[in-house]
């Protein structure tokens, strides 16, 4: 077994260690979420948590782990008398992103259940990690279901495996823990509540820190058992003071000082629920604990709000995480309790919160100078280099549920028909493979009648392994939505610049809570460029089209090319996730010889691929031409206003992406 990286020999990173041990000292607590860029040590953190945490004593040969002294009555291994146990290090147990459900959760052997009734169960890695560390890498791109799973094991200490009645339940308490890097794609926010605590994490701007954190890194990986052992002490005294901790941790009082000034925190953060106030109340209490006090005072109050607080602040996911420290401290003064016995600092530890500056604007691109013209709708018009600043994105609105016809095989999501793993049965088959989900009444069927043949004399069914039938479901996938947008000088005028930019944040907005990947197309002067290339990450396209400048020609055809160019080399990546091409234009095309017959041509590429379009058709003043109506026949799609794109119009009924007929 290689040596892990100590803790202690962590270069910065305060908030990172400070929420990981106190989960440490406190599960309770109930996790930590570590957000952050890439190479900001999140993983080896974590790593090196698991050497500092006390051995458990587990009753020998138990696979669930089961203490010797209060064993779990329900254990599947059981039942266990009490008595002496065996001591062992506490577990560290890795999550990958693509674990099957019965990895995480366990596996029943149905096929002895039904012939043989009995339970022969295959303990999961929620077994595995019970008493120990649960770590998820990149836990937002872990399918939400196994999400669900996870945290519902971890809020209720125990782990339940249903098939078809059959049902075993064994003790699941962990110290969770997860890392993700937000440019992949964000986490829901009612997943993001369910972490006790969030850390934000980022490499440092100091010289003279990153030198150290290059030479102890060196240091480390020439010889990772002596550089281990010059922090043998550290790590040592660090342990100790975890199980002092710990052990304190019951003597520490909440008082009702605290308990005002945690409560009136959080309403006055708008926080939804009551789930922040009672992470706070631990959190504080843990704080107190590994300070070696017992009694809370106001500053751990205020660290507790700055590691609990930011993340479930936020109401969209284009929302940084972060808090108002000048806020919190008023409130704090403003309900300072006088049952503190000596009142600590106001403050000034290392914060856990605090937003994150936006992302890198995309590529502008340029062109030839052109003086303004005017449009046939009477609007002002760019062409070459002239353009207009930014427009800012109008309010967003619900908006009409876009899917993709037909019935795939993508990644779970919430949009378009799929077959999936989980959702409604919709017939049986044969397995291929291990059998996850049997479908019971197809399995008896297609053994009733052989029971003669079998010799069966008894009650029970002779289920034989050809017998067994797996169910089909179908559920929902997600899908990549590509936006094509026209940034030309005829969308230039403000107000509908404005509102274009309103839709398409709108339908990425939808695109988040669906689980879509995305991805943004922008075509202006004489060219098309990738703004953002198909990601998990919404609100990075949300940035994108933030600062999305306009003005110049319309070469539409280049914009469809591209946004061709980038289906086909996202089909060679994950040939399963379906595409949705959303195309939000005027309709019209400006620029080289025969603009208009050029763009047709490219938009019967899209009807020749078979791949699901719409267009929203931007086209506002008293001459209308039709031309985005026209664009979406050649692209075998549907044509909605900006209107009708909103899901309480009643103008509009679009509910699916048509095709068109052959």
């Amino acid at each position: 077994m290689s040596t892990p990286y100590p803790f202690t020999a962590i270069v910065g990173q305060d908030d990172l260690r400070l929420a990981l041990l106190l989960n440490a000292v406190s599960p309770a607590v109930g996790g930590v979420l570590v957000r952050g860029e890439k190479g900001t040590a999140k993983s080896t953190a974590v790593r090196a948590l698991s050497a500092l945490l006390p051995e458990v004593d587990v009753i020998a040969g138990c696979r669930f782990s089961c203490a010797p002294a209060s064993p779990d009555p329900a254990c599947p291994d059981g039942p266990h008398e009490t008595g002496p146990g065996t001591p062992r290090p506490a577990r560290m147990v890795e999550l990958p992103v693509g674990a099957s459900e019965d990895r995480l959760v366990g596996a029943l052997d149905i096929e002895r259940a039904l012939a043989e009734g009995v339970k022969a169960f295959e303990p999961g890695l929620l077994a595995d990690a019970h008493r120990g560390i649960l770590y998820v890498d990149e836990v937002n791109l872990l399918h939400d279901h196994l999400v669900d799973l996870l945290l519902d094991a971890a809020a209720m200490g125990a782990s339940y495996v249903e098939r078809e009645g059959v049902s075993v339940r064994h003790a699941a308490r962990f110290l969770l823990v997860g890392t993700m890097n937000p440019e992949e794609g964000e986490l829901r926010p009612q997943l993001l509540d369910r972490f006790g605590l969030t850390v934000e994490v980022a490499a440092s701007r100091e010289p003279d820190q990153r030198v150290e954190v290059v030479r102890r890194r060196l240091a480390y990986d020439d010889d990772p058992a002596g550089f281990a052992a010059r922090w043998a002490g550290e790590e040592a005294a660090v342990r100790a003071r975890i199980v002092a901790a710990r052990a304190l941790l019951p003597s520490v009082r909440l008082g009702d000082g605290a308990l005002r000034q945690i409560a009136a925190t959080c309403a006055a953060f708008e926080v939804d629920g009551m789930r922040a106030d009672i992470v706070m109340a631990r959190t504080a209490t843990a704080l107190a604990a590994w300070a070696g006090r017992t009694d809370v005072l106001a500053e751990d109050v205020r660290q507790a709000a700055l590691l609990a607080l930011p993340h479930r602040r936020r109401r969209n996911p284009f929302d940084a995480p972060g808090l108002d420290e000048d806020k919190l401290d008023e409130t704090l003064e403003e309900f300072s309790g006088d049952d503190e016995p000596d009142p600590g600092p106001d403050g000034g530890g290392p914060g856990g919160g605090g937003g994150q500056p936006a992302p890198d604007a995309g590529p502008q691109g340029g062109d030839a100078a052109a003086r303004p013209e005017t449009g046939e709708d009477g609007e002002p018009r760019a062409s070459g280099s002239a353009e207009r600043s930014p427009a800012h994105a109008g309010e967003p609105f619900r908006t009409k549920v876009l899917s993709v016809p037909g019935i795939g095989e993508g990644a779970a999501g919430r949009r378009s028909r799929a077959r999936t793993e989980h959702g409604r049965t919709t017939g049986a088959r044969r397995p291929q493979g291990k059998l996850s989900k049997l479908h019971l009444a197809a399995t008896v069927q297609a053994a009733a009648p052989h029971q003669r043949a079998r010799g069966r004399s008894g009650p029970g069914l002779v289920v034989r392994r050809d017998d067994l039938r797996q169910a089909t479901r179908e559920g929902r996938e997600g899908n990549l939505v590509l936006f094509v947008v026209d940034a030309s000088g005829s969308m230039a005028a403000r107000q509908r610049m404005s509102a274009v930019k309103g839709a398409v944040l709108s339908l990425l907005l939808d695109a988040y809570q669906r689980r879509d990947k995305v991805g943004l197309v922008t075509f202006r002067g004489s060219a098309a460029e990738v703004a953002l290339p198909p990601t998990s990450s919404v609100d990075a396209a949300a940035a994108r089209l933030e600062s999305l400048p306009t003005g110049g020609r319309t070469p539409l055809a280049a914009g469809l090319l591209k946004a061709h160019d980038v289906l086909r080399v996202e089909r060679l990546r994950d040939a399963a996730r379906r595409p949705l091409v959303v195309v939000v234009t005027d309709g019209r095309a400006t620029g080289g010889p025969e603009p208009v017959a050029l763009a047709g041509r490219a938009a019967r590429l899209f009807a020749a691929g078979d791949v699901a379009s719409v267009v929203v058709d931007c086209e506002s003043g008293p001459v209308r031409l039709g031309l985005a109506g026209r664009l979406a026949g050649e692209l075998g799609g549907t044509a909605v206003t900006l209107d009708e794109l909103r899901a309480d119009s009643i103008a509009g009924l679009v509910k699916d992406v048509q095709r068109r007929a052959a």
